[in-house]
C-alpha cells in the first residue's frame, strides 16, 4: 500500500527530510503589510522574511491556512493519485484552523475521489486519517519521523495510526523566546491577555524568560527563568537528562528562529548533541517555520521529543 503523510508547514523539521521522505506541505500564508509570503518551508526564503519583516513588526502578522477547498483540490489533483491512504498531521486545533479544514475537506475528498483514480487506473479505494498532533512547531516534527519510520518499516495503516495517536498524547515542547515584549504585544494582537504589560515590564527589567509548554492541546508557561541563555541552557540539559533516562521515540527535534549556526552556539546545545548521538537519538535541526516565528519572535528556540508524563525541572 502507498501510504502518504502530509503536514502543515507549522511542522519543524529539515527542509532536506521532507523533500527526501516525499512530505507533503499544507503551506500557511503570512502578511505583514503589504509583504506576503506562503510558507513551504523553504529556509533561506523564511530568513530573508524574518530579517526583512519579522523582526520589527512580527507581531502585527496575519497568517492564513489552506482553506478546505484548497486541501480538497491538492488531494483530487494529485494525492488520491498517488497514494492509497494519506495521513494528514495538523498542528493542534486550538492553535490553528488546520485541523479543521482538514477535516472538512477529508468528507468531500472521500466522496469525490472514485472518478479521479479510475481515471489514472487505479480501481482501489482510497482514504485518509486526520490527526492532531496536539503540538507545534518542534513537537509537531516527532510525529512526523516516526510516521515516516513506520512507513519504512511496512507497519500497517492501523499500526501507524494507533502510534501515532499515542505519540501525539505524550509529546512535549519546550519553547524560549527571546522578547517578552514582543511575546506579549503578539499575543495581544491575537486577543491572548495572558502576558499583561507589568509582567512583560518586568521581565525585561529582570531579563526574565518564560519557558513555554506545548502538551497535549495547551501551550501555557512552565517556568520563568533569568536570563535567555541560562533559560535555554537548562531546558537543553533537561532535555538531555529526558534522553538519557530513555524517550519513546529516539528523535529529538530543534528549531531556531534565525540562522542555525547562532543556535549551535548556546549554551547546552552541544551537551544535548553529544547525548543523542550516546543513546542513538536522531537530533533534527531546522529553521522555525515563519508561522513559529511570527508567534515566538526572532531568536527563539523550541525543543520536540516524545516521553513519559513529567513535570519540567530547571
Amino acid at each position: 500500500m502507498r501510504i502518504g503523510i502530509v503536514v502543515d508547514s507549522c511542522c519543524d523539521l529539515p527542509q532536506e527530510y521532507f523533500d527526501r521522505h516525499g512530505i507533503v506541505i499544507l503551506p500557511i500564508t503570512a502578511r505583514i503589510g503589504e509583504a506576503v509570503l506562503a510558507d513551504h518551508r523553504d529556509e533561506q526564503a523564511t530568513l530573508e522574511f524574518l530579517r526583512a519583516h519579522v523582526a520589527e513588526r512580527g507581531h502585527e502578522a496575519e497568517t492564513t491556512p489552506f482553506t478546505v477547498e484548497q486541501i480538497r483540490d491538492l488531494f483530487l489533483k494529485r494525492l488520491v493519485i498517488d497514494y492509497d491512504h494519506v495521513f494528514c498531521l495538523t498542528i493542534s486545533k486550538l492553535r490553528s484552523q488546520i485541523h479543521e479544514n482538514a477535516l472538512q475537506a477529508s468528507f468531500a475528498i472521500l466522496n469525490d475521489y472514485k472518478p479521479v483514480r479510475q481515471a489514472a487506473g487505479h480501481t482501489s479505494p482510497f482514504a485518509l486519517r486526520v490527526i492532531d498532533t496536539l503540538n507545534l512547531f518542534a513537537g509537531q516534527g516527532i510525529t512526523a519521523v516516526e510516521a515516516v519510520r513506520l512507513r519504512e518499516q511496512d507497519a500497517n495503516v492501523a499500526q501507524i495510526r494507533m502510534r501515532l495517536e499515542y505519540l501525539a498524547e505524550n509529546t512535549y515542547m519546550y519553547g524560549v523566546p527571546r522578547d517578552l515584549y514582543y511575546l506579549r504585544a503578539r499575543a495581544r494582537s491575537k486577543g491572548d491577555r495572558s502576558v499583561g504589560l507589568l509582567s512583560a515590564a518586568l521581565g525585561s527589567a529582570l531579563d526574565i524568560k518564560p519557558v513555554l509548554r506545548g502538551y497535549r492541546g495547551v501551550t501555557e508557561p512552565a517556568a520563568k527563568l533569568k536570563g535567555f541563555d541560562n533559560s535555554v541552557e537548562k531546558v537543553l540539559d533537561f532535555v538531555s537528562a529526558q534522553a538519557r533516562k530513555g524517550l519513546l521515540t529516539p528523535t529529538v527535534c530543534l528549531s531556531y528562529g534565525g540562522e542555525l549556526a547562532e543556535m549551535r552556539a548556546l549554551p547546552g546545545y552541544a551537551r544535548l548533541r553529544d547525548t543523542c548521538a550516546d543513546n542513538d537519538i536522531e537530533l533534527y535541526e531546522s529553521v522555525m517555520s515563519l508561522t513559529g516565528m511570527i508567534n515566538v519572535g526572532k531568536g527563539g528556540l523550541t525543543v520536540g521529543f516524545a516521553a513519559e508524563p513529567h513535570t519540567l525541572s530547571v
